[in-house]
């Protein structure tokens, strides 16, 4: 039985945790990180390593509303990874943390939609960073339904809704949900769920255009 292959490009603000996250699905330290609100990933990288039986390729992207970068030139990078390679992404992970769902992270969400259409909801999951964050029992649903932008942008996003936290929820002592384990097992079963429900198919530079 092939493998199966799962192309992801992660996408968020500077300083959210995107490299962090790429690190914490890996199990090890792939991608470069600091604790800063500079952003580090200035260019896209992948990276491919076998997860729970799957080729995962995970594409690090410069965040938006990067540093030291142009919209410009963040722009071209951020959707290079699509235009360069013969087979775009199955999958796109939107990362937010657990806080206060602002204007700046609305912003964000409109600059993926102006990016690449409203195409690429169809193929979106929202990962929420921090998750130590959430209130005692608190289970992310609950969270992001206090705020109807984020329940919104869930909502574009077929329900899907996942969250880790890249450095609290190591332990496996943990409550099962409070688990980075637990937690990237079900992402994986969501993206893989998407990839079905969109018949196998991935993003195409075509769908930029919207």
């Amino acid at each position: 039985m092939d493998t199966p292959e799962r192309r992801i490009v992660i996408l968020g603000k500077t300083g959210v945790g995107k490299s962090s996250v790429a690190n914490t699905i890996f199990g090890e330290e792939v991608f470069k990180t600091i604790s800063s609100t500079k952003s580090v990933t200035s260019t896209c990288q992948a990276e491919i390593r076998s997860v729970n039986g799957r080729s995962i390729t995970l594409v690090d992207t410069p965040g938006f509303f990067h540093t030291d970068k142009s919209e410009g030139v963040l722009k071209s990078e951020i959707i290079k990874y699509i235009t360069e390679c013969a087979l775009g992404p199955h999958a796109f992970l939107i990362v937010l943390k657990v806080e206060k769902f602002t204007e700046h992270e609305e912003a964000v969400i409109n600059k993926i939609s102006q990016y690449f259409s409203e195409k690429v909801f169809n193929y979106a999951t929202v990962l929420f960073t921090h998750g130590d964050q959430l209130n005692e029992a608190q289970t992310v649903e609950e969270y992001f339904h206090q705020t109807k932008r984020a329940s919104d942008l869930v909502k574009k996003c077929g329900g899907r809704c996942h969250v880790i936290d890249n450095k609290h929820w190591k332990n496996n002592k943990q409550k099962e949900y409070r688990r980075n384990q637990f937690q990237l097992k079900e992402l994986l079963k969501t993206i893989d769920k998407m990839v079905d429900e969109n018949k196998e198919s991935y993003y195409t530079k075509e769908m930029l255009q919207g």
